[in-house]
């Protein structure tokens, strides 16, 4: 059985954070593959490697999440994006993962109820970033669709988390003396 993050050395939390990070990498970078733009809404994602981010929520807390989601958006960014991918990207996962962290904590959502709202609000913080960095955008008429797709998808990327966690629930330990853990996959 795997340690719990808080049981391991600094070298082996390291080593686990850096390879979750480069998974994460690995799937932005599918997913830029992915040609969504072609059903006409632009910025409609599946959302594959916050499949990655609620992994590592739900078996490291909202700290190792937070690092996982901004080191693949900046190292995706950089690699294969631009400075509008990073800022929309930051927009997007940081409101997405804060809400997840309250959702996880209240305890009253399934990874998938949580992974939808989380969807939902990486959308909303994308639009936010828009409507400031766009003169004249007016997000009202992406709303809808954005929010439904960010919605489907999250649903999507937590049915896959689930099952990740539960085909893994071996490997991982959940930290002991943490409860904002133990809540239902």
């Amino acid at each position: 059985m795997m340690q719990s993050l808080d049981e391991m050395s600094l070298s082996g939390r390291i080593a686990y954070l850096a390879c979750m990070t480069g998974l994460a990498c690995v799937a932005g970078y599918l997913e830029m593959l992915l040609p969504l733009h072609l059903i006409g809404i632009p910025g409609v994602k599946l959302g594959i490697a916050n499949v990655v981010t609620l992994t590592v929520l739900y078996t490291s807390g909202r700290g190792s999440a937070f690092f996982v989601m901004i080191s693949r958006v900046l190292l995706v960014g950089f690699m294969f994006g631009s400075l509008y991918s990073i800022v929309y990207g930051l927009a997007g996962g940081l409101l997405s993962l804060l809400v997840m962290i309250c959702l996880k904590h209240a305890g009253l959502f399934t990874i998938t109820g949580v992974s939808a709202a989380g969807g939902t609000f990486h959308n909303i913080g994308q639009l936010i970033a828009a409507q400031v960095m766009l003169s004249g955008f007016n997000p009202v008429f992406y709303f809808p669709l954005l929010t439904v797709s960010g919605m489907l998808c999250g649903i999507l990327t937590g049915v896959l988390a689930a099952m990740i966690l539960q085909r893994t629930g071996s490997f991982f330990e959940m930290p002991k003396g943490n409860n904002d853990n133990k809540e239902r996959v």
